[in-house]
């Protein structure tokens, strides 16, 4: 018998545009075994940095993914607007994959 499992992929853009490019990203997957348990900096265990998995949110969409959350959008500080702070574009996406259960 199959079931449904949930992927989830978190995006940080440079911008709020769904067009943006991605400069960092997470992926947690519920279709994994137990012990296939992947974290935040295991590219750079294992020979450097990769290369995002999709260049945009709309790429990932057209791939399968549904955005669940959009960064919630505050103006700037009078006098912060060019100061560097945390990553503020997070887009949360899922994908329910099918898998033998």
């Amino acid at each position: 018998m199959s079931e449904s499992r949930q992927k989830l992929l978190v995006l940080y853009l440079r911008t709020p545009d769904l067009h943006a490019g991605v400069v960092a990203w997470s992926e947690y997957d519920g279709t994994a075994p137990d012990d296939e348990r992947h974290t935040s900096g295991d590219a750079a265990d294992s020979g450097g940095a990769t290369n995002p998995p999709y260049d945009s949110v709309v790429d990932a969409m057209r791939d399968g993914w549904r955005v669940v959350q959009f960064p919630q959008q505050y103006p700037a500080y009078p006098g912060t607007e060019y100061q560097v702070s945390y990553l503020k574009y997070e887009y949360i996406l899922e994908k329910m994959e099918v898998v033998d259960g």
